[in-house]
């Protein structure tokens, strides 16, 4: 008996991350400060984070793949630059004397685990690319809100900076839908 495997031809070899072609301010903080650490730990890995953008990129990547090797490979690219910002938080977490962990350290003292509860999973593209980029929105907003908050120029230029990409991944994702999908 002849055997056809299934396979998928989708090559990711040459995928590169997805952000603005601009430099990132130093990692670096005025002083440690842990109210700071647990607000940039939400960014981390709270509801609206980096850790739940990857997570989510990665898994609508990996189901578009087989059908829609183009769109997969775009979204890989924005995962890609998501774990670059999520790199980032960390190192000002630790600078910031507090933990790198998958616990989201809320302003009333309450410990949230990173749960995989927080992405979407919708069932196909154009579902996908909208949930992304609500996310997208979502995350600016609360970095524009967690800037209010911090009272540190450096921290908040590299969050300023994440925008950036944040809002470039909302124009990429739209011209998918109006090129891939709609």
């Amino acid at each position: 008996m002849k055997e056809n495997p299934l396979i998928n031809s989708c090559s990711f070899v040459n995928v590169k991350p997805i952000m603005m072609d601009l430099p990132y301010p130093p990692i670096q903080v005025r002083e440690i400060n842990q109210s700071y650490a647990n607000l940039i730990s939400m960014d981390y890995c709270g509801s609206i984070s980096e850790m739940s953008a990857i997570t989510q990129y990665i898994n609508n990547e990996n189901r578009l793949s087989c059908e829609n090797c183009p769109v997969a490979k775009t979204i890989l690219g924005i995962a890609m630059a998501e774990m670059i910002h999520l790199q980032k938080l960390s190192e000002l977490i630790f600078l910031l004397g507090g933990n790198i962990d998958f616990v989201a350290k809320q302003q009333n003292g309450r410990q949230i685990m990173w749960t995989p509860k927080y992405i979407t999973t919708p069932k196909d593209a154009k579902s996908m690319l909208m949930a992304d980029i609500e996310s997208e929105n979502a995350a600016i907003n609360q970095y524009t809100m967690h800037m209010k908050m911090i009272n540190d120029e450096y921290i908040n230029a590299v969050l300023a900076r994440i925008i950036k990409d944040e809002e470039y991944h909302i124009i990429i994702l739209q011209a998918l839908l109006k090129e891939y999908i709609i």
